[in-house]
């Protein structure tokens, strides 16, 4: 029978460190540790478990069926003890290390809103912000290797807690001369018509031009076929004249005030706005550090976005099969 009470967290953490890894030296390099006494404490962990963790004649290692079940465990325990510590450090004021996934269409423009504020508030959390796609925030959050994720809401996720913090107005970016920009507002059936370019598979902002537009877009009559994860580079496709696209208020907030003028258009109301919101794991123990974010973000978004986008048709981030 496995003999657990002799297995130490450091031995866990070299288990850990060499699964994610996939090698001994660079687990030791990570670990701050020496590979020959990584490789006897991982050992010493494979005896006293009664199982073997990693096929060592592989390159990279590959974890064993068995190891793969006492890993998972293993992850579990030391972020429990990470919570702990976490919890304990905090006390009244927040504080620790706290990790935030964004998604990549609302990192260029909402990070500044509050991270400046957020830091000279609170300097004692330890802010990891990374950027991540939705589907790949929701699969951290269920794995407890992320704290809080800023995304797209709702998402109606099972097991996840969403606070809606903003609303933005989606707004249309069309090229000089179009006719549409003779109008006040544009329509869904108007916006139809026109070689709209979008973002690329996986982000959410394409569902939801998409789930507005009702059908996919159009090929290009220049027989160009392209999607792009930047919104920057989507302008200037249109400002070369080649269609049009749909962009978000802040992003279009960042645009010259005459090119606004002069090529943004309102869509028809209701106005389609993408809600923001911070997602955490209902299991979630950082409430003091994730209320505090939440308040900056929402102080932020709340100066940088108008009122109108309030009573605006909140479109489905996850309503096409891209995430």
């Amino acid at each position: 029978m496995a003999d657990l009470g002799q297995i130490t967290l450091t031995q866990m953490r070299y288990a850990v460190a060499v699964e994610t890894t996939g090698n001994f030296r660079e687990a030791a390099a990570r670990c701050h540790v020496s590979q020959s006494g990584l490789s006897m404490q991982l050992r010493k962990l494979e005896e006293l478990l009664g199982v073997v963790l990693f096929d060592r004649s592989k390159k990279p290692l590959l974890v064993t069926a068995d190891g793969a079940a006492a890993l998972a465990q293993m992850r579990a325990v030391l972020r429990e003890t990470e919570r702990l510590g976490q919890v304990v450090v905090e006390g009244e004021e927040p504080a620790g290390p706290f990790r935030l996934g964004v998604i990549p269409t609302l990192s260029p423009t909402v990070l500044p809103l509050f991270l400046g504020r957020f830091a000279a508030a609170h300097p004692r959390v330890e802010l990891v912000v990374e950027e991540l796609k939705t589907e790949e925030i929701i699969a951290r959050l269920r794995a407890d290797t992320l704290d809080a994720g800023l995304a797209a809401t709702p998402l109606r996720v099972a097991g996840l807690r969403e606070e809606p913090l903003g609303r933005e107005r989606m707004l249309a970016y069309l090229p000089p001369g179009d006719p549409l920009l003779r109008r006040r507002t544009v329509t869904q059936a108007a916006l139809r018509t026109r070689d709209l370019w979008i973002m690329a598979e996986g982000h959410c902002f394409r569902s939801q031009v998409l789930s507005y537009c009702g059908s996919e877009p159009h090929p290009h009559p220049s027989g160009i076929q392209f999607e792009s994860g930047s919104f920057e580079t989507l302008v200037r496709l249109v400002d070369e004249g080649l269609g049009a696209t749909v962009l978000p208020e802040l992003v279009v907030d960042g645009l010259p005030a005459a090119r606004r003028r002069r090529q943004v258009r309102p869509l028809v109301a209701p106005t389609p706005v993408r809600e923001i919101g911070l997602v955490t794991a209902r299991s979630h123990l950082r409430r003091r550090v994730t209320d505090a974010l939440a308040a900056e973000i929402r102080r932020g978004l709340g100066q940088a976005l108008a009122p109108a986008a309030r009573s605006g048709l909140v479109l489905d981030p996850l309503a096409a099969s891209d995430a």
